[in-house]
């Protein structure tokens, strides 16, 4: 990421819990070059289809967060998620899920994986 191979999308939903991280979380983000980062905002589609995955059972209402980083993501059409988050959202059943309503909902399906499958700090990620 940090040498733009990627450019990375924050939500709302991202930069609310970043802001709540520890500071090295904090500065690993915001050590980013900025010509790499675009700010997505959550507006009502994104809110709707996170609404679709909490409705469909994919996720619980008090996962509400995490649905709404798919659902971010998804509507920005990111070509992939990152997250560490295997309970939520980094899960084989969750991802079929997702990408179950995404489909359903006219959005393409969603590829989620781990950081470490995508790359290592030797290349850069």
């Amino acid at each position: 990421m940090r040498l733009g191979a990627y450019v990375v999308l924050l939500s709302d939903e991202t930069q609310r819990e970043l802001a709540e991280s520890p500071d090295a979380v904090q500065r690993a983000w915001l050590d980013l070059p900025p010509a790499f980062v675009e700010l997505i905002g959550l507006d009502d589609e994104a809110r709707s289809l996170a609404d679709e995955y909490v409705n469909a059972g994919v996720l619980g209402e008090a996962s509400i967060g995490d649905a709404l980083h798919v659902a971010a993501a998804t509507v920005a059409g990111a070509d992939l998620i990152l997250s560490w988050n295997f309970k939520h959202i980094v899960n084989f059943s969750r991802i079929r899920g997702f990408n179950s309503v995404n489909i359903r909902m006219g959005y393409r399906a969603m590829t989620i994986l781990s950081p470490r499958e995508v790359g290592d700090e030797e290349e850069g990620i």
